[in-house]
Formats: C-alpha cells, sequence, structure tokens
C-alpha cells in the first residue's frame, strides 16, 4: 500500500541505515536499525503506521537534504 507520509526507503545493511524520504522531501537517515525491522517496515500495510511506531523515537536520525547527500 502506498504511504500518505513515506515516499520512499532504502536499507543499507552494511551500515545498518535506514535511509527515509517523505513526501515532503525531507530525507532523514536512521542509525543502527536492525535489518528485520527494515524488513518489517516493507511488509508492513501501513508504512507511516509501523514508521512511527517502531522506528521514529527509538533509533538515532539525522536529515540529510536530498538522498544524495547521505553517505
Amino acid at each position: 500500500m502506498p504511504s500518505t507520509v513515506i515516499h520512499r526507503f532504502d536499507y543499507r545493511p552494511e551500515q545498518r541505515e535506514l535511509v527515509v524520504t517523505f513526501v515532503t522531501g525531507r530525507v532523514y537517515v536512521y542509525s543502527d536499525v536492525p535489518e528485520a525491522e527494515a524488513q518489517a517496515l516493507r511488509s508492513a500495510f501501513s508504512k507511516g503506521r509501523h514508521f512511527n511506531s517502531w522506528i521514529r523515537q527509538h533509533y538515532p536520525c539525522r536529515e540529510v537534504t536530498s538522498a544524495s547527500d547521505s553517505p
């Protein structure tokens, strides 16, 4: 199901980073995210609800200006 909040996300298993691009265009990199959590987000019916419940306040993050700015 498409999300009304999350435009896209990518997981980098080597760095354990989840890169989330919101529909607003803001991009955040969440650190130390287990691969199982990224898979759970991928398979969640409501991406926004899952993100808010299990990722947003549970992992450190930083904002980047665009996906190309993230390491």
